[in-house]
């Protein structure tokens, strides 16, 4: 849309006014420190002391807690060093998982929808028969994130964004009765107004739909006037987390999800948010790649499910549901496939980072091949040993990057990760074309993921996120076949960073993996 209409002129108009107060806020909360510490000069010593013990009280409670040393460490020398700064960015961004009050709600949440989920016992017993090692992270996901595994679902796999959406609007098209959609991003531009025009043929037909994105991930593409143009249309929406720079306790912990529900039988998610860049409409950092899978079947509960947690945790003062069965339906479906399909959520609010953990597992049970692809690459240490072994012991560890970077900053901090995983045997393509946004892996021809996280803090520590595990599936071969024909555009940087680093690029390196788990 053009800024040169009202209403492009409007969105422009608000976005810098939100961008203005949020700097201004910034800047409030710096000259008002500094105020105070120029005025109370005389008792600069005493507070140094307060702040230093203040300090090492945090720094134990750090070490005693179960968070991996990877993220520990960069903020005990923080504050070892910075005791000021530290402990302020420490308790504004370091705190992970909101306050008691949101945890309250989630798990209230969870404790009603979660029991509406199957426990479908003998497909994992025929899964733990069929590939063990499979059937081993199923049961994991199923013990810790309490989302089942299933059979009776179709997987489509999309190799290009562009794809999946125009999959999505002739399933949309078709709903019935609901229409669920979470996206982290959301653009009022060209691909969402193909969408809005589906949704609001839906509405005037009767069905019910919701849109619910994240305001941190949409703000450079919407405002919050969007809640209200979608609700003059007759849609519901609701926005995760509004940004508002040092009120916010909250403000660390983003919804990345990505889904869409359609009358809780056909679902989509994966790696692509709905906004114009994602299906290259627009080219801001040349070619841009992107993948998402097509579910129908069983298995779309749990997405209905992962949703209708999010839509009804996130506030306290929104009507919210009180009959969840009328969003999970029973009824008839027969799969032309036979794999085993495993939606699942991941949450910042618990001590379980289940994205995390099954990428460790796939790499720790592959005995051939383990493959992935992701935007950013600044992992923990346990993440980058699980990698190493595996390449020491024969299998074959590769992940895919972004040749074009659309954060520098970041780009150089997944960098900063390369030598220490090619010096033992782990290969890293660079794709040329331009900016590979997928999140995907697959291992031994057998097993996969496709979904929403990224391998960086961001996503394994910080996000609500979304995946989907699958086994013995049509899909599987699929991301296979996708990797392999995307290697032959990337370009092979494994032997250029197995090479020793100048001392600079150490220093500097080492220096921006401090702060690797504010990025």
């Amino acid at each position: 849309m053009k800024d040169t209409t009202l209403e492009g002129r409007a969105k422009t108009k608000n976005g810098v006014t939100r961008l203005v107060f949020s700097v201004v806020c910034i800047l409030l909360e710096a000259i008002f420190v500094l105020l105070l510490f120029t005025g109370l000069n005389r008792y600069a010593e005493a507070i140094n002391l307060c702040t230093r013990i203040l300090g090492l009280i945090v720094i134990l409670n750090m070490y005693a807690s179960p968070v991996t040393s990877t993220i520990k460490m960069p903020w005990i020398f923080l504050i070892m060093v910075f005791p000021i700064m530290g402990l302020t960015l420490y308790l504004m961004v370091g705190l992970n998982g909101g306050t008691s009050k949101m945890r309250k709600r989630y798990k209230d949440i969870d404790e009603r929808l979660l029991l509406l989920l199957p426990k479908n016992h003998k497909i994992q017993e025929k899964l733990q028969h069929t590939i063990p090692k499979a059937g081993n992270i199923s049961s994991y996901i199923q013990r810790n994130a309490r989302y089942p595994v299933y059979q009776n679902t179709d997987v489509t796999y999309y190799d290009e964004a562009l794809k999946g959406l125009e999959a999505q609007l002739e399933e949309l098209a078709k709903a019935e009765k609901f229409i669920f959609m979470e996206y982290h991003a959301i653009e009022d531009a060209e691909a969402w107004q193909r969408i809005q025009h589906v949704l609001e043929e839906r509405v005037q037909a009767g069905v019910e739909v919701r849109v619910f994105y994240d305001d941190m991930g949409s703000i450079g593409f919407i405002n919050t006037d969007f809640i209200k143009k979608m609700e003059a249309v007759g849609i519901c929406c609701r926005v995760f987390n509004p940004f508002m720079p040092g009120l916010n306790l909250f403000l660390n912990n983003r919804d990345h999800s990505k889904i869409t529900v359609i009358d809780g039988k056909v679902g989509f998610t994966g790696g692509y948010n709905l906004a114009n860049e994602y299906f290259n409409l627009t080219h801001p950092y040349g070619q841009w790649k992107d993948t998402g899978i097509r579910l129908e079947g069983d298995a779309v509960r749990s997405l209905t499910v992962t949703f209708l947690e999010m839509w009804n945790a996130i506030s306290d003062k929104d009507e919210n549901d009180m009959d969840f069965a009328q969003f999970l339906p029973e009824y008839p479906y027969e799969a032309q496939q036979t794999g085993f399909i495993q939606p699942y959520a991941d949450s910042p609010l618990d001590d379980e980072q289940v994205g995390e953990e099954v990428y460790i597992s796939m790499v720790d049970k592959a005995e051939k091949y383990c493959w992935f692809m992701t935007p950013y690459l600044i992992i923990t240490d346990e993440m980058a040993h699980a990698m190493t072994l595996a390449a020491k012991r024969g299998v074959d560890v590769r992940i895919v990057t972004p040749g074009i970077p659309d954060k520098k900053l970041v780009y150089s901090v997944t960098r900063s990760f390369y030598h220490e995983l090619v010096k033992d045997g782990v290969r890293i393509y660079e794709w040329s074309p331009g900016f590979c946004h997928a999140k995907m892996s697959v291992a031994d021809d057998c097993m996969a993921t496709c979904g929403t996280i990224n391998l960086d803090y961001r996503s394994l520590y910080h996000h609500f996120e979304n995946g989907c595990f699958m086994a013995d599936c049509d899909a599987v071969l699929n991301i296979r076949n996708d990797l392999q024909e995307t290697m032959k555009e990337c370009r092979d940087v494994t032997e250029k960073y197995c090479s020793g680093r100048s001392a600079y690029l150490r220093l500097g390196q080492l220096f921006m993996r401090l702060f690797a788990g504010l990025l």
